[in-house]
């Protein structure tokens, strides 16, 4: 599985200094705790978390499990009879324990340049015990869904350790995603309460949060599912108790001098968003905060109780509630943020995504803090105010190791080298990429410019399911392929499958698979372990299944090929074709859409739509920016489409399946079809040849 030794031509090496230091200094120490992972779990899991608190031990079988559907219900059971809270570890161990106090758990650059905080572990244990007060107030308790939709604020970090703290499990909502996507998550996991903000900008574009919050909180009150309270942190308003009074809301259901007062966080003059008030349903963070004790004893959970749940879209259109669990998920971060970045004392970590997805969950939240390191938590984006902003904060926070998208890397990569060469970057040692896999272009100039041909390229690949990275160099002990995540991590056994399920040995290309499970795993599809099965362990019985094609070439390196089901990978964040669809055809004036990606220079795949009209209604410019809104509205900008065409028909088999494969084809112009034998009518490949978009509308 691992070759015995590392290739030595046609690759890259991390520095002699790095591995002077590094806790995985050689590839032959990696091969030697690899073989001891997958042979014996039950030690190598067991020494790791002797580092972490425990109320009470495990009991019985370490590591308990069945992958094959064939023998049962699919089950991990990790560490089963320990209990122990994450936020204790995360936090009291590191102020208590080992007298991290004083040292700075997150430095906070918001979007304008200037407005930034500091934030110590002590400061934030405090913080957090406050809030977590706050929720015991609201009634909630153990077991209970909170959902979270916020910006890129300390706060947000606050709350979703605060639900843990008491054993509340999270549901954060990335704040990019419409009234409708958040509505149908706050249903889907029966969230009783919604935490949000007023708003926040994006650059030069203001998000009316709370406006987003109720829209969404009304939506789900017309489905019958009233949620009974709001809890909105002042952002951009005042934070003054004049302007909402105390805990008892305003009789006004609006407050007008919102708009004209702002926090001193923000430097720059700007129009704060007018903030609606429901004084039935909404309360104000400042107020609850007011009086709440800053010490709250930690609920002691199960190893596999419920952590927290995060959506990820699914090949069937609804959303997949993603549930983890307490031990395995807190190990597993920890693990892997610690190795994968080679993690010291004295590091500043910058990882740019969002803690609405998985990446921003598992690493600038868990790993980081369960690892006492100093992270830079960022609200804005690497092109504002211009394109040398992200060079500008590595030089400001001194930051050596940073995390980011390839997306981003081939955004920064078409205004050349310049805004980089601006900043002097000297204290950079490592540099990640994350969410896709980044082609050898991109993967060149972010280790010959950013890097400066000294900083090893760890291109980690996992999903919102494996809860951290399962293929991954490791900085001073792999030699990089540009484009390859190189070797799997400790504890994960990847595997090739050809379509009849076979495993393909040696160089080859198939269906990526694992064949055990590592602590940090899904458990399960939040109220449904039927989709769960059927999604991960159904097609191939005895294996977890990615929906990822992997290809091996002769050296034992994994490259991901891209998604095997009806997902597009956008900028990193996985998108359902399904869903986009249904967003489609809910206008009146299409009967049917069909949606496939088409490769994209910055953003991976674009958003091509196919829509077939109903009878009497005419294509045009008016038409296609409805349907833009309306798959914005339903799902979030992410998810707006690049290219609509007009299709007057879809290629279908005989029995009615639509053939993506082909329209796929259209989409990027390419004519060799290969057998369309099947299709009912030929002709309409061509007619849809024709219409083709050759721009984004």
């Amino acid at each position: 599985m691992i070759p015995d030794k590392a290739p030595k031509e046609n690759v890259f090496h991390g520095s002699e200094d790095l591995k002077k230091e590094a806790h995985i200094p050689s590839f032959e120490k990696y091969k030697e705790l690899y073989m001891k992972s997958i042979e014996n779990p039950d030690e190598f899991w067991g020494d790791i978390a002797k580092d972490f608190f425990w109320k009470t031990k495990h009991t019985g079988q370490f590591l308990d499990y069945n992958f094959d559907v064939t023998k049962g219900e699919i089950f991990v059971k990790f560490m089963e009879g320990a209990s122990t809270n994450i936020c204790y570890n995360l936090l009291d161990r590191n102020v208590h324990e080992k007298k991290l106090g004083d040292k700075v758990a997150f430095y906070w650059e918001g979007n304008e340049p200037g407005d930034e905080l500091t934030v110590t572990y002590r400061e934030l244990l405090q913080r957090v015990c406050q809030f977590a007060n706050v929720l015991k107030s609201q009634g909630v308790k153990k077991g209970d869904r909170v959902s979270i939709y916020m910006p890129m604020v300390v706060e947000l970090v606050v709350a979703m350790l605060a639900c843990v703290r008491i054993g509340a499990v999270h549901s954060i909502v990335f704040a990019g995603f419409s009234a409708e996507s958040l509505c149908e998550r706050i249903m889907d996991s029966q969230c009783s309460l919604l935490i949000t903000a007023d708003g926040f900008y994006r650059g030069d574009k203001l998000i009316n949060l709370k406006l987003l919050a109720d829209e969404a909180l009304q939506k789900c009150k017309d489905k019958g599912f009233p949620v009974e309270r709001c809890i909105m942190l002042k952002h951009l308003s005042k934070e003054a108790e004049d302007i909402l009074g105390s805990q008892s809301p305003p009789a006004k259901r609006s407050c007008p001098d919102l708009q004209e007062k702002q926090t001193g966080r923000v430097k720059k003059t700007r129009p704060v968003p007018k903030v609606p008030w429901n004084p039935e349903v909404d309360l104000c963070w400042h107020s609850l905060l007011r009086g709440a004790a800053d010490e709250c004893e930690p609920e002691w959970c199960d190893s596999e109780d419920p952590l927290f749940i995060l959506y990820t879209s699914g090949s069937t259109g609804k959303p997949k509630g993603v549930l983890h669990t307490v031990s395995g998920y807190m190990l597993y971060a920890a693990t892997t943020f610690k190795l994968v970045f080679d993690h010291q004392q004295d590091d500043v970590y910058w990882c740019t995504a969002d803690i609405g997805w998985i990446t921003g969950h598992s690493y600038i939240t868990y790993g980081p803090l369960a690892n006492g390191a100093s992270s830079v938590l960022f609200e804005g984006l690497p092109t504002y105010p211009d394109v040398s902003r992200m060079w500008e904060i590595v030089d400001k926070y001194h930051v050596t190791k940073f995390y980011t998208a390839p997306t981003a890397i081939r955004m920064l990569m078409k205004f050349g080298s310049d805004p980089v060469q601006k900043y002097k970057r000297e204290s950079l040692k490592v540099l990640g990429t994350v969410g896709e896999p980044i082609n050898p272009e991109a993967w060149q100039w972010y280790y010959n410019v950013v890097g400066e041909k000294r900083c090893p390229i760890v291109d980690t690949f996992w999903q919102t399911e494996t809860g951290g990275h399962v293929l991954t160099p490791l900085p001073a002990a792999t030699p990089m392929k540009p484009g390859s995540a190189t070797f799997p991590f400790f504890g994960v056994v990847p595997a090739i499958l050809n379509e009849s399920g076979e495993e393909l040995e040696g160089p080859s290309e198939g269906y990526l698979v694992f064949k055990q499970p590592w602590p940090g795993v899904m458990r399960t599809v939040y109220g449904n372990h039927q989709r769960f099965e059927t999604t991960y362990f159904k097609k191939f019985p005895g294996y977890y299944v990615t929906g990822d094609g992997c290809r091996r070439d002769k050296d034992g390196y994994y490259w991901i090929t891209g998604r095997i089901d009806d997902m597009l990978n956008v900028s990193g964040h996985l998108l359902s074709t399904a869903e986009v669809e249904s967003a489609l055809v809910e206008h009146k004036a299409v009967a049917e859409a069909a949606v496939v990606g088409r490769p994209h220079p910055v953003k991976g795949e674009s958003l091509y739509c196919f829509v077939t009209l109903t009878e009497g209604v005419t294509f045009s410019c008016t038409l296609e920016a409805e349907l833009k809104k309306q798959v914005r509205e339903k799902i979030g900008a992410i998810a707006t489409p690049d290219y609509i065409q007009n299709a007057p028909g879809l290629p279908k088999t005989r029995s009615g399946k639509i053939m993506r494969r082909v329209l796929r084809k259209i989409a990027c112009d390419e004519h060799d079809l290969g057998d369309i034998s099947t299709l009912a009518d030929s002709s309409v490949v061509d007619q849809l040849f024709q219409n083709r978009c050759c721009t984004a509308v």
